[in-house]
């Protein structure tokens, strides 16, 4: 019997509303303490590409799939250090309304989120089924939250709450159905959520009213990307080992030129002597506030 080998991987082809992007910048990489966190807005500077007649998809429509722009915005790169970007998927933070069941369905239980506490920019996933395949993780009282402990959604439907009368006074009065027209609640079943078969009484937790939660798309794993702002790069070595220098022997001015032949960098040249004119140093000294512009590499060599 022959074994077939199936991939599970796809590129993302996530909207940049559904990603956050975190900002880390220190100094260098000794420096442990005061460092700073940012968020960043990834419509701002994340970009997805799309499909062209030349890559097999629907032109200017159609994503190309994890294939995205990163724009880095000079007014928050624009120090010397190490900046590092973790790109996660976004976080929607939330409270958990009550935890009820259907009351259709008594064995099926769920959260009710009341969709008006959710972020404003985030109600647009809270319709049906919107929330398929996210991620729930759930807070503690002191607002940590609770490590390696999440569940997945597995519906989410509008809901409305009914009054129903209960022989078992210790069952809660209220339960929900589902409705077909959009209302402010909405219903969450989650998995793992039933007691295995082997032992009834062991309910899965799905948390409790007024717990805080966080909510998160599973679209893509989240990745680091670790940037260095440098003084020099590749192209600017270059120019000090490779490109047109002159050196003026009437004042010592030793000049390095770009690629284009613009004037990059400026010294002075002398010596230091002592008293017996025995050479003691030989000097090069920046002239960066005093630039001659004369030493223009065109007007030399005419």
């Amino acid at each position: 019997m022959a074994l077939g080998t199936y991939g599970i991987v796809r590129p993302a082809d996530v909207s940049p509303e559904d990603v956050e992007i975190i900002l880390h910048y220190t100094q260098s990489r000794d420096v442990t303490d005061n460092f700073t966190l940012k968020k960043l807005n990834a419509t701002n500077i994340l970009t997805p590409y799309f499909h062209n007649n030349n890559t097999g998809g629907n032109p200017d429509i159609e994503i190309l799939g994890g294939l995205y722009n990163l724009k880095l915005p000079a007014s928050e790169f624009n120090q010397i250090g190490i900046y590092t970007l973790m790109i996660r998927p976004a976080e929607i933070r939330t409270t958990i309304l009550d935890c009820g069941v259907l009351s259709a369905l008594p064995n099926v239980k769920g959260l009710i989120i009341d969709i008006n506490q959710v972020p404003s920019q985030y109600r647009n996933k809270f319709v049906n089924q919107g929330l398929v395949g996210f991620r729930v993780e759930y807070l503690n009282d002191n607002g940590s939250k609770i490590t390696n402990f999440y569940r997945i959604v597995t519906s989410s439907f509008y809901c409305e709450p009914v009054i129903s009368d209960q022989v078992n006074t210790s069952q809660k009065a209220i339960r929900y159905r589902y409705v077909d027209n959009p209302t402010n609640l909405l219903f969450l079943t989650l998995s793992p959520s039933s007691s295995p078969t082997n032992k009834a009484s062991a309910i899965p937790f799905i948390g409790q009213p007024n717990q805080n939660i966080i909510i998160t798309n599973t679209f893509f794993n989240p990745i680091t990307i670790d940037i260095q702002m440098a003084e020099h790069d590749i192209d600017t070595l270059a120019i000090a080992l490779y490109g047109n220098q002159t050196k003026s022997m009437e004042d010592g001015i030793y000049t390095l030129y770009d690629t284009v032949g613009n004037i990059y960098k400026q010294y002075n040249l002398f010596e230091i002597r002592d008293n017996f004119n025995e050479l003691l140093y030989e000097v090069r000294q920046d002239r960066n506030n005093n630039i001659d512009f004369s030493k223009n590499f065109t007007n030399i060599i005419s």
